[in-house]
């Protein structure tokens, strides 16, 4: 399980790692490329959207060939589309190789959180979900951090050593044993499984904290260079962020596990409306560095939980785990998607308070009804129980 645990911890490293080095060299970007906010959030959302594109194939992939495959082939074309996006010269070339990459992504992370989830004991699925989460944080702790010494040290350069070191994962991940044997599902259980009120309500705290993260990490790099925030100064920000969120993570895991899933997400919710509220005022770059910091553990607060409550609800129905894997990308990308190019083009047609303040409205709204549907919706309130009577929950057909 230690080794598991490791490799899984490695995927999602580096899958966030390259997705976040993009943060500090937004602005640059922006400035090289004549981009606009509209266009800064197409870069930004050229990612998530090839995962959500890729979601549901690598659920289909990792049901009937398996998660070893599916991760080792994930990797691999990650670490390819690294190396075209570090010499790509061209806005469009960006794009397509960010696109390409978050597909080969949904691949890798499928993959591997399916095979964590697959062997984990139900009691230790969500500290061992934090864990995993908690790397992955700590992938986009450093992704700034990458980004910023791409600035000083040449994007090309930079990114091929990075993914060349990457490749090592697909050995480790090829002479990694697995001992859950893959069983084949037709994409309709999935699609079936979209269609029930209490697993939309467990992707909506999926979806939530990806809106929040998309919009943040494309107004918030803007505002701080606007503020006088250099790229290495704006990748410090964002590893400070990462770090709160990524400590955060482990405790929400064993949080979950202990309390059930309800708690850590009204806890998200309620940190989370008044910090988007405060972040489009600050006019000094520290007191907006410091709501960013913030804004990263109190969205951050929402996926070990959610994505803990979607793996629970998918067993009870007898979910294959790759698709419940698949799941959380499903949720996870077009909030992305829609939180980097919606809040972009938002902020750019009016203020950013608007995409701030409308967020911050969401998470309100979504404590009232989470608060008021409590007792009907099945949200765990204690480890391995639901809130009501799981056993009448309609069980999805293999």
């Amino acid at each position: 399980m230690r080794r598991l645990l490791l490799l899984t911890s490695a995927v999602v490293f580096f899958d966030t790692l390259f997705f976040a080095a993009l943060t500090p060299l937004l602005p640059h970007f922006a400035h090289e490329l004549g981009l606009g906010k509209t266009g800064a959030g197409v870069l930004a959302a050229a990612y998530p959207a090839g995962a959500f594109l890729g979601a549901i194939p690598s659920g289909i992939v990792a049901a009937r060939l398996g998660m070893k495959p599916t991760v080792v082939a994930g990797l691999a074309i990650v670490a390819l589309c690294t190396v075209l996006f570090g010499i790509a010269t061209e806005a469009w070339q960006l794009d397509a190789a960010r696109f390409a990459q978050g597909v080969a992504s949904a691949f890798s992370w499928t993959g591997a959180i399916g095979w964590l989830v697959a062997e984990a004991p139900p009691g230790r699925r969500g500290r061992l979900i934090g864990r995993a989460f908690a790397a992955a944080v700590v992938g986009a702790l450093f992704g700034p951090v990458l980004g910023g010494i791409a600035a000083i040290a040449g994007v090309g350069l930079t990114f091929g050593v990075v993914a060349a070191l990457s490749l090592a994962l697909v050995v480790f991940a090829a002479t990694t044993p697995s001992t859950h044997a893959p069983r084949p599902q037709g994409p309709m259980v999935l699609i079936r499984a979209l269609r029930e009120r209490r697993m939309l309500g467990a992707c909506w705290f999926v979806v939530l904290p990806a809106l929040l993260f998309g919009v943040l990490s494309v107004l918030a790099p803007l505002r701080l260079s606007a503020l006088g925030f250099g790229a290495v100064a704006i990748g410090a920000v964002f590893l400070c962020s990462g770090a709160v969120e990524a400590v955060n993570n482990v405790a929400l895991g064993h949080l979950s596990d202990r309390r059930g899933t309800l708690l850590p997400l009204a806890l998200g919710l309620l940190a989370s409306a008044p910090v988007a509220a405060l972040l489009p005022w600050p006019d000094n770059a520290w007191v907006l560095a410091v709501l960013v910091v913030c804004g990263g553990l109190a969205f951050g607060t929402f996926f070990t939980p959610g994505m803990t409550h979607v793996t629970q609800l998918a067993e009870a129905r007898g979910l294959e785990v790759a698709y419940a894997s698949a799941l959380v990308n499903l949720a996870w990308a077009p909030g992305q998607t829609l939180g980097a190019v919606g809040g972009g083009a938002l902020a750019q047609a009016t203020s950013d308070a608007v995409p701030y303040l409308t967020l911050s409205a969401i998470c309100t709204l979504t404590l009232a009804v989470l608060w008021r549907s409590r007792g009907s919706t099945g949200w765990t309130t204690r480890s391995g129980q639901e809130s009501n009577d799981s056993s009448s929950a309609t069980t999805v057909a293999a």
